[in-house]
């Protein structure tokens, strides 16, 4: 049984996606989960949300042996010569949170992982491409094992290149953050045909090895639903121009991502809708002096008078969505 490995992805940026993933993966470790979160993004965004200036000028230190394998780009990179995938050093968060660092080198792999797509349709030397395309998962299983993780949580970038594919087949589960504009919207109409493409082409990769020689993402990719982002409220109503764009949400969703057609008649249910999270706008700043989420804010952080309620409100929040996503993503699939 592999680990379940659950992916929060919008090729739109700017939707709050790594604040997302950063303080889910802090509410499910104090749920009791054992986490390990993954940053792919060459930006490396999630990486520094967990760590400091100091910390990642250590992981990033090309010269330091004793840290070759500190991050996702280290542990792959050996794949770009002869060598084979490194077991990963993940950072220790907490004592059920533990993190496999990004890496700006990472993006000079988009190319090479291109390069070795269409070769695992050939009828030989399979092992090198499927090991390959399939490393970002072999790093976070590894990850995974060593701390008997219970879930894994990826951060991606907002594109829809080839390390979001790799990124992609090994994933059981897709998140898709969302905010109520234009270009959310038109993102999620891109979203949802490039999903079912890459699940396609990567079965059909699969197929081609018949005796693999070594475990590989099933690549399901199965939509959990969407979060709707910087919820913006006046009044406790939506402004005008918010709910324009929150009306066509649900069934741009149901059409495009799920391949279910919407009826003429009334409007689409809005139950694949996880949550609708405001921004905390004046929290974020405090927590991100103090490497916090949100909901962990104390009064000798600064959370006093109506910052302590709003702190109290996104733990709420936080843990509704987390238990939404539990309940919707069951156990995790065997691999291939």
């Amino acid at each position: 049984m592999s680990v379940p490995v659950l992916t929060f992805f919008n090729n739109k940026g700017g939707v709050g996606k790594t604040s997302l993933v950063f303080h889910l993966a802090w509410m499910l470790s104090e749920m009791g989960k054992r986490v390990v979160a993954v940053d792919l993004d060459p930006q490396a965004n999630l990486t520094s949300a967990f760590l400091s200036e100091e910390d990642l000028e250590l992981l990033w230190d090309i010269d330091d042996t004793s840290r070759r394998t500190s991050t996702i780009y280290q542990c792959i990179r050996p794949l770009m010569e002869t060598g084979d995938i490194l077991v990963p050093q993940a950072q220790a968060i907490s004592s059920r949170l533990h993190l496999v660092p990004g890496d700006l080198g990472l993006a000079g792999f988009e190319d090479f992982l291109s390069q070795e797509w269409p070769n695992a349709l050939g009828s030989r030397n399979l092992y090198r491409p499927f090991r390959i395309l399939s490393s970002f998962w072999q790093v976070a299983q590894m990850a995974a094992r060593e701390h008997s993780a219970d879930i894994i949580l990826a951060d991606v970038g907002p594109n829809l290149g080839a390390i979001n594919r790799s990124a992609l087949i090994g994933t059981d589960h897709v998140v898709i953050p969302l905010a109520a504009d234009l270009f959310s919207l038109q993102g999620l109409r891109n979203l949802g045909p490039t999903l079912q493409a890459w699940r396609q082409e990567w079965k059909k990769r699969v197929d081609n090895w018949a005796a693999p020689a070594f475990a590989l993402p099933a690549g399901s990719m199965q939509p959990v639903g969407y979060i709707l982002m910087q919820h913006s409220e006046r009044l406790s109503r939506p402004v005008k121009a918010y709910n324009k764009w929150a009306d066509r949400i649900p069934a741009t969703y149901q059409q495009a991502v799920l391949r279910d057609s919407v009826s003429a008649k009334g409007k689409p249910s809005d139950g694949n809708c996880l949550a609708k999270l405001k921004h905390y706008r004046s929290l974020v700043p405090m927590a991100q002096e103090v490497r916090k989420p949100i909901f962990r804010l104390s009064t000798a952080d600064g959370a006093i008078g109506s910052h302590s309620y709003a702190v109290r409100d996104a733990r709420t929040d936080f843990e509704a969505l987390a238990v939404a996503i539990l309940a919707r993503i069951g156990p995790g699939p065997e691999t291939s």
